[in-house]
Formats: structure tokens, C-alpha cells, sequence
């Protein structure tokens, strides 16, 4: 058939062309809007400028087709066959284009916005400066591709592969690329806040200034990657490999990485304010300084030799343990959880309720902080709904007056600073306590069960795993030693006069203080 007689059917009301052989024929201009050309030979035809919009080319053959500047919007080429196709400025909106070979093709510029992509072949094709918003790329092959400058906002990449493929100052915000394999692939100044990236293969990629803030990389691969400059600020790293990555001067403040693995990483520079230093594997790492300031601005900067960095980042979590000498009822675990949630919503530093352990005797409340300068301030704050409260407060208090008015000069100049830091946490700690006037209903009520005025232990652990009790009531384990219960009257006749605690040894405690790793300024 020739162009003529398809151009004239087509006028009268004919659109199905299914099967057609039009190879090499000029169509360029030609409006062939809905029309059917199902399993069409259309290779290296000129369809520049064309009007397919609609138009139905599933298992067409359309290789080294020019259909630059064509009109291709809603269009279907499921299946169909475009490699080194030219698509220059095409319009592909919303386009159907699943399991679609398109090796080499250019893409240039083309508009793919809503398209559907799934399982298609795009190695080696030009997508420069393309639009993919919202496209729908879930298992396509772009290995190879160029896709430099596109726009692929909020588009579903999961399980594409991306080896090698180049995206330079490509946008990928909010972008799914779950289990995506970007192995090698140049991500250098990409934009991918918020993407998901979780269990992707980002294995020696370049992310050399790209922008990954709130970004999902929970378990991902990133071995041997170049992150220099990059900005994970409140990025999910938990358990991702990063053997081997190049971090310097990234920024990870408020980052979340528990369980990563950085052996032999290069971390010198790093921006780590607010971000945990614990349950990392840090085996071999590069870290000649840290900055340590709130905006990543160097106003606090932290310098290490080769031993200072591995204490720095630590395998223990610092924890304060409350151990109750009862188990837990249903009416004080209600109870509280109330009073935990209002001294939350005025003191932030207890950013998690704690972790319960209910034995058939005793309770215990385990509560795990950021960091070692922590400890005393949040124990100070966690033992409040407990009627030992003003015993371990007190204690708390005595023990940082012991080691302060110690002769310590001869520990260096650190041991003072940091126990002023820890002074003005308590004092800031018992402020609070003062000013938390939503939960005095929800204490008074705790107040009136047993649960709470049961006594208790409060053991504080450091990262170094060092531990130090701060408070155990003398009355502790002994309630079940000749003593009934009746009617609450071992409970009730539990004084403060008679719970006081002797306190650990300066010695004890200025050991505790000294191995903290401390956020120095």
C-alpha cells in the first residue's frame, strides 16, 4: 500500500492498518490520529511532525524511524521495536511503551511524562533533558543510557537497572528506585530528597554533591561510592554498606545509620551534628576531623588521630535502666504512659518511650540515648513518675558536685568542661521538671498505686559500656523477705528518711565521666 492509498482510506474512516509494510516511506506531517498499525513494518520511515496521538503501534517495527517532533501523546507501542529511533522532542506523553525495545534511541528533549515504561530496553538511548515525571520505568533497562539533566520527579524506577548510566544533574525527587541496580552509575550533583533507594546497588556509583536529603537508603549498597559533598542530611542509611565509600565533607546531619557498615570508609570532614555514633561497624575508617556544628558551618570542629576516630564512633548505645521491684499492672502501665508522653512533650531529649522488660517480680524500663552527656539530664527526667524520684535527682545532683569539687586538674582541661556541660544539663533537667504542669494530674494519680512507690534501681551505662548505679533503695529485692503486703502498708511506710543511698566512690564516678565520648566544642 502507498502512503497516497493509506492517507486516502484513512479520510474516508479506515483506521485499521494492522500489519502495513511502509518501510522507508516519507509520512513526515501526516495526521493519523487513533489509527491502527499493530505489528506495521515502519522502519526507517519519516514520521517527523506526525500526529499519532492515540494511535495503536503495539508490536510495530519502527528501528531507525525518525519520528522527531512528533505527536505521539497517549499513544501505544507496547512491545513494539524503536532502537536507534529518532525521538527528538517527541511528544510521549502518557504513552504506552511496555517491554518496548528502544536501544540507542534519541530521546532528546522528549516529553515523557506519565508514560509507561515497564520492562522496556532503553540501553544506550540519549534521554537528555527528557521530562519522566511520574513515569512508570519498574523493571526497564537503562544500563548505559544518558540521562543528563531529565526531569524523573516522583517516578517508578524499582528494580530498573542503571548500570553505568549516566544522570548527571538529573532530578529524581521522591523517585522510587527500590532494588534499582545503579552500579557504577554517575548520580554527580543529582537530585534525589526523599527517593527511595532502599536495597538498591549503588556500588562504586558517583553521588559526588548530589542531593539525597530525607532520602530512604535502608540496606543499600554503597561500597567503594564516591559521596564526597553529598547532603544525606535526616537520610535513612540503617544497615547499608558504605565499604570503602568516600564521605568527605558530606553532610549527614540528623542522619540515621544504626547497623552501617563503614569499614575503611573516609569520613574526614563530615558533617555529624545530631547524627549517632553507635552500632556502626568502623573498622579501618579515614577520619582525620569532624564538623560538629549544628548548620555544618566548621564553627565546631573536632580533630583525631588514627585511635581517637574509633572511640569516637562506638558499638554500644549508651542506655539508663529503671528497675522496678514489682510487676508491671495494667493500670500503671496506662498511667504511665501518660506521664511519659507529657514530659516528652515538654522535654525532647526523651525522644522514645523506653523499652519494657515485665518479669514475674520486677519491671524493667531500659531507655536508650544519643549520647554518653545524656545520661544524667534524661535520668533525671525518666525516674519522675516514680516516688524515688527526689532521691535519685538528688543523688544525680551530689555526683556531679563530688567530682567538681575533686583537685582534677591533672586529668587535663576536658574533665572540668565537661562537667560544667553536665551541670547545666541537670540544671536545664530541673527546670523542666518544675515546669511540666500537664503531667502533675498524671503523677498524682501514679502516686496512689503501688507500682510506683515500689522501690527501684536507676543504672546508668555509658558507651564505653561502663555502668554506674545511681540510685538503689535499700529496700530493694526485700519485699518479699518477712514483709506482707496487705492493704499496701510495706509500701506505704517506705520513707525518704529511710531510702537514702550511699553513693559511689569519686574514683567510680570520675572514671564513668572520663571515658564518655563527648561532642567537644
Amino acid at each position: 500500500m502507498t502512503v497516497e492509498e493509506l492517507l486516502r482510506k484513512y479520510t474516508a474512516g479506515v483506521f485499521d492498518f494492522s500489519g502495513i509494510d511502509l518501510s522507508e516511506a516519507n509520512l513526515s506531517g501526516v495526521k493519523l490520529v487513533g489509527v491502527n498499525l499493530t505489528q506495521a513494518n515502519l522502519s526507517v520511515v519519516n514520521l517527523s511532525g506526525a500526529n499519532l496521538s492515540k494511535a495503536n503501534l503495539s508490536n510495530a517495527i519502527l528501528n531507525v524511524a525518525r519520528l522527531s517532533g512528533a505527536n505521539l501523546a497517549q499513544a501505544i507501542f507496547n512491545q513494539a521495536s524503536l532502537n536507534v529511533a529518532n525521538l527528538i522532542r517527541a511528544d510521549l506523553n502518557h504513552a504506552q511503551l511496555r517491554e518496548a525495545s528502544l536501544i540507542r534511541a534519541e530521546l532528546i528533549r522528549a516529553n515523557l511524562s506519565g508514560a509507561d515504561l515497564f520492562a522496556a530496553n532503553l540501553t544506550n538511548a540519549d534521554l537528555r533533558e527528557a521530562t519522566l515525571r511520574q513515569a512508570n520505568l519498574r523493571k526497564a533497562n537503562l544500563s548505559g543510557a544518558i540521562l543528563r539533566g531529565c526531569s524523573l520527579t516522583g517516578a517508578n524506577l524499582e528494580m530498573a537497572n542503571l548500570h553505568g548510566t549516566d544522570l548527571v544533574h538529573t532530578d529524581l525527587s521522591g523517585a522510587n528506585l527500590r532494588d534499582a541496580e545503579l552500579r557504577k552509575a554517575n548520580l554527580s550533583r543529582a537530585n534525589l530528597s526523599g527517593a527511595d533507594l532502599s536495597g538498591a546497588n549503588l556500588r562504586w556509583a558517583d553521588l559526588s554533591g548530589a542531593n539525597l536529603r530525607w532520602a530512604d537508603l535502608s540496606g543499600a549498597k554503597l561500597s567503594g561510592a564516591k559521596l564526597i559533598s553529598t547532603d544525606l542530611s535526616n537520610a535513612n542509611l540503617t544497615n547499608a554498606s558504605l565499604v570503602h565509600a568516600d564521605l568527605t565533607q558530606a553532610k549527614l546531619i540528623k542522619a540515621e545509620w544504626i547497623g552501617a557498615d563503614l569499614t575503611a570508609a573516609v569520613l574526614t570532614g563530615a558533617k555529624l551534628y545530631a547524627t549517632s555514633r553507635f552500632g556502626l561497624k568502623t573498622e579501618g575508617i579515614t577520619c582525620e576531623w569532624l564538623d560538629l556544628s549544628p548548620t555544618g558551618d566548621r564553627s565546631i570542629i573536632q580533630k583525631f588521630n588514627a585511635e581517637d576516630a574509633r572511640d569516637f564512633f562506638n558499638e554500644t548505645s549508651p542506655i539508663i535502666r529503671i528497675i522496678v521491684d514489682a510487676p508491671l499492672e495494667h493500670e500503671a502501665n496506662f498511667t504511665l504512659a501518660g506521664a511519659y508522653y507529657h514530659i516528652w512533650r515538654q522535654y525532647r531529649r526523651l525522644q522514645q518511650p523506653p523499652a519494657m522488660e515485665i518479669g514475674r517480680r520486677r519491671t524493667v524500663f531500659t531507655f536508650r540515648v544519643d549520647r554518653d552527656e545524656d545520661l544524667f539530664p534524661i535520668a533525671y527526667i525518666a525516674i519522675l513518675p516514680f516516688r524515688d524520684a527526689s532521691n535519685t535527682q538528688q543523688n544525680i545532683e551530689d555526683v556531679l558536685d563530688m567530682i567538681k569539687g575533686e583537685d582534677i586538674s591533672h586529668l587535663g582541661v576536658k574533665i572540668p568542661h565537661r562537667v560544667r556541660k553536665l551541670r547545666a544539663a541537670i540544671e536545664e533537667a530541673r527546670i523542666q521538671a518544675q515546669s511540666i504542669k500537664e503531667v502533675q494530674k498524671t503523677l498524682e494519680l501514679a502516686a496512689k498505686l503501688k507500682f510506683f512507690k515500689t522501690p527501684t534501681q536507676t543504672i546508668l551505662t555509658n558507651s564505653s559500656a561502663q555502668t554506674l548505679i545511681m540510685y538503689d533503695n535499700p529496700y530493694f529485692g526485700k519485699r518479699f523477705i518477712n514483709q506482707p503486703e496487705s492493704n499496701g502498708t510495706f509500701f506505704d511506710n517506705i520513707t525518704n528518711e529511710s531510702t537514702q543511698y550511699l553513693l559511689p566512690s569519686v574514683n567510680m564516678i570520675r572514671e564513668f565521666v572520663k571515658s564518655f565520648h563527648f561532642i567537644e566544642e
